[in-house]
C-alpha cells in the first residue's frame, strides 16, 4: 500500500485494550496532523471482539473528525465512501476490498 494508506495493527500483539487504543489515537493524531495519511487500516483481528467493539465506539465518540469510517464487512463497491476513499487514495489494490473482513476497520480522514 502506498503512504496515503497507512496500516496500523494492533490485533496481533501483545497489548492490553488500553495500549491498543493508545496506539490508534496516537496513529491517528499523528496522520491528522501531517496530512499525507489519507485513511487509516486498523487490523483489530478476529480473537473475542472486544477490541473491534472498543475501536467502532471509538470511532463514533469521534463524530465530525473523519470524513468517513468504513466497517471491513461494507469494505466493497456498493459502499460509497469505500470506493471513494480507495480512489482519494490511489489505492485500487487492498486484499480485504470485498471479503467482508470483520477484522478491520478503515478511517478516512479530512
Amino acid at each position: 500500500m502506498n503512504k496515503k494508506m497507512k496500516i496500523v495493527d494492533i490485533g496481533h500483539t501483545t497489548n492490553n485494550l488500553f495500549h491498543a487504543m493508545t496506539i490508534l489515537e496516537t496513529a491517528v493524531s499523528e496522520a491528522s496532523f501531517h496530512h499525507e495519511t489519507k485513511a487509516i487500516k486498523i487490523i483489530t483481528g478476529h480473537g473475542t471482539g472486544q477490541l473491534r467493539e472498543a475501536v467502532k465506539e471509538w470511532c463514533q465518540e469521534q463524530e465530525g473528525r473523519f470524513k468517513a469510517v468504513v466497517y471491513g464487512e461494507n469494505f466493497d463497491m456498493f459502499n460509497a465512501d469505500a470506493v471513494d476513499m480507495r480512489s482519494e487514495c490511489n489505492q485500487p489494490y487492498d486484499i480485504d476490498y470485498g471479503r467482508k473482513n470483520r477484522a478491520v476497520i478503515y478511517i478516512w480522514l479530512w
